[in-house]
C-alpha cells in the first residue's frame, strides 16, 4: 500500500471551501462520530482529500474473455510490454508484473509505482486537468490537452509537465504562474508552433512521458479488441448485475460504453443490450467500443432515459428504438449522472456546492423510470462514482420508501465496504450495499498471503464508488 508519508508528497485535492465543508459534514455526521469518534472521523476525511488526488495503486484492465482466454490475453500483453520496454529510449522502463484478481475472472491488474522522486527541468509545459489526470495513470500528452509551452519549445526538447489545477491557464500562453501540479518529465514530439497551429486545434502525440511521477504503462491503442481500461468498481458493477444469455437488458446512462460492453460480454453476446445516452457524440463512442470489442448485441440510441417509458399502450416492439413499454427489461443498470467526487486522480474540483447538490433530483427521475421499465422479478443496479450520502445511501432509503415493490439484494462479488452510516438505513440494509472507500487504503497490508494482500489492495485503493442492487417483487 501507499504509505501515508508518500501520500503527503503530492498535494491533496483542491475543492471550493463550501464543497469541502459539505463533504466534511458527510464524513463527520453525528452517527459516524458516535461510532468512530471525532479524531478518527477527521483523520478519514483528511485522508480522503489526499488520496483523491493520487491514482489507484493498481491499473485495472478488463479482458475480452468472451473471445479469448485470460491466459492468451495476458501472454499478448506481456509481449507488448516487453516491446514497449525495448523501444523505450528515455527514462525508466515499465516492467510491472501482470496480476490476476482472485475473484474477478476477466480482470488483469498492473501495479503502479509512485509518487517517485523526479527532478523538475527548466523548460515546462502546462496541460489541462483532464490531460493531467490521464498522465498520472500512464498516458502520454496529446496536443488538445496542452495549454502552455515556452516560446522556443521544439520537437526533441526535454520538458517538465504540469497540470493547471484551477483552470486558469490560457491556451497558447508562453508561461503560467498560477497554481499547478508537477506530473513528471517528457520529450516533445511536436514544436510549439505545431501544437498551437493557427488553422485550428491539432491532434496527435505532443509529449512522450519518459519520467512520470507515477510509473505505469501507456495503454493507448494496446490490444484494443482484447483489453478495456476500466476502474475496478466499474467492472464489479457488471458482475453484480449478473446478466445472462438471451436476456433483454437496459443501460440507462451508457456512455462511453465500458459497462455496456461488459454486460454484453458477460452475456456471451447473446441477447439484447439497449444503451441509452442523450448526447449524440457519446452514442457514437458506445457504438465504436461495441464494434471494437466485437459485440453486436448492443443497440445504442440517442435518447434521454428520463422519457424512456412509452405512453402508447399499443406499442408492440422497440424496432424504432425508445420509448419502451413498462416492464420490458429483465435487468437494468442505472449508472447515474453524479457529482463524481470519487474519481481519481483528480487534483481539483471547481464545481460549486449548487452544482454538487443538483444531481439527486435527476437521479430520482431516472430511478423512477427504471422501476417502471423493469419486469417483475427483474434486477435493478444503481451505481455512482461519488462519495456523498445524498447521492448514495440516502437515495437507497428514498427508493425503498417510494417503491414498496423493491427489495435490497446481496451483491456478488462484494469487494467494497458496507454502506456508510448517516442515512435512514438499518445495519442489515447497509450491509447489503457496496461502497468503495479509497480513504481506507492506508497503512501497510502484509498478511503473508500474496493473494489476500492483492485482494485487499485492489478492493480498497480504487476510485470512490457506490453500488446498490434491487429486485422488483
Amino acid at each position: 500500500m501507499m504509505s501515508l508519508m508518500n501520500m503527503n508528497v503530492f498535494p491533496r485535492i483542491a475543492l471550493r471551501p463550501e464543497v469541502q465543508e459539505y463533504l466534511h459534514s458527510v464524513y463527520t455526521n453525528k452517527q459516524l462520530l458516535t461510532e468512530l469518534g471525532q479524531e478518527e472521523a477527521e483523520r478519514m476525511f483528511e485522508f480522503l482529500l489526499s488520496c483523491l488526488s493520487h491514482p489507484p495503486s493498481l491499473t485495472c484492465l478488463r479482458a475480452s474473455t468472451h473471445m479469448y482466454s485470460l491466459q492468451d490475453i495476458q501472454y499478448r500483453l506481456e509481449q507488448h510490454l516487453i516491446q514497449q520496454q525495448l523501444s523505450s529510449c528515455y527514462g525508466d522502463s515499465v516492467t510491472a508484473p501482470i496480476l490476476h484478481h482472485p475473484l474477478l475472472p476477466d480482470v488483469l491488474l498492473l501495479p503502479v509505482s509512485g509518487p517517485r522522486d523526479v527532478s523538475v527541468l527548466n523548460s515546462e509545459v502546462v496541460v489541462d486537468a483532464q490531460c493531467g489526470s490521464a498522465v498520472l495513470r500512464g498516458a502520454h500528452v496529446f496536443a488538445p490537452g496542452v495549454l502552455s509551452a515556452s516560446k522556443c519549445m521544439k520537437a526533441g526538447d526535454a520538458v517538465s509537465v504540469f497540470s493547471d489545477v484551477e483552470g486558469k491557464c490560457t491556451r497558447g500562453a508562453k508561461e503560467f504562474q498560477g497554481k499547478k501540479v508537477f506530473l513528471g518529465n517528457g520529450v516533445c514530439a511536436m514544436d510549439r508552433a505545431e501544437i498551437f497551429c493557427a488553422e485550428g486545434p491539432i491532434r496527435g502525440l505532443a509529449i512522450r512521458m519518459v519520467e512520470a511521477l507515477y510509473q505505469s504503462p501507456s495503454f493507448d491503442g494496446v490490444l484494443p479488441s482484447e483489453l478495456f481500461l476500466q476502474n475496478l468498481p466499474s467492472v464489479v458493477v457488471g458482475h453484480v448485475l449478473g446478466p445472462r444469455p438471451g436476456e433483454r437488458i437496459l443501460d440507462m446512462c451508457a456512455a462511453p460504453g465500458g459497462k455496456t460492453t461488459h454486460i454484453a460480454a458477460l452475456m456471451g453476446n447473446q441477447g439484447v443490450v439497449v444503451a441509452l445516452e442523450k448526447i449524440k457524440s457519446k452514442v457514437e463512442k458506445i457504438s465504436q467500443n461495441a464494434q471494437t470489442l466485437q459485440l453486436d448485441c448492443i443497440k445504442a440510441y440517442c435518447y434521454n432515459s428520463i422519457h424512456a417509458v412509452s405512453s402508447d399502450l399499443t406499442q408492440e416492439s422497440d424496432t424504432d428504438g425508445p420509448p419502451f413499454q413498462e416492464e420490458s427489461f429483465d435487468r437494468i443498470l442505472l449508472d447515474a449522472p453524479c457529482s463524481g467526487l470519487g474519481q481519481r486522480p483528480n487534483m481539483a474540483i471547481n464545481w460549486s456546492l449548487k452544482e454538487v447538490c443538483s444531481y439527486p433530483p435527476l437521479q430520482r427521475k431516472l430511478f423512477t423510470t427504471a422501476v417502471r421499465l423493469l419486469k417483475k422479478g427483474g434486477v435493478l443496479v444503481y451505481s455512482t462514482c461519488t462519495v456523498t450520502l445524498a447521492e448514495n445511501e440516502e437515495q437507497v432509503a428514498w427508493a425503498l420508501k417510494t417503491f414498496p415493490c423493491l427489495t435490497l439484494e446481496p451483491q456478488e462479488p462484494h469487494l467494497g465496504s458496507e454502506g456508510m452510516i448517516g442515512a435512514a438505513l438499518s445495519r442489515d440494509q447497509r450491509h447489503l450495499l457496496q461502497r468503495f472507500r479509497p480513504e481506507l487504503a492506508w497503512g501497510d497490508v502484509s498478511s503473508g498471503d500474496p493473494s489476500e494482500n492483492l485482494l485487499l489492495k485492489a478492493s480498497t485503493d480504487t476510485i470512490g464508488f457506490f453500488i446498490a442492487k434491487f429486485i422488483k417483487r
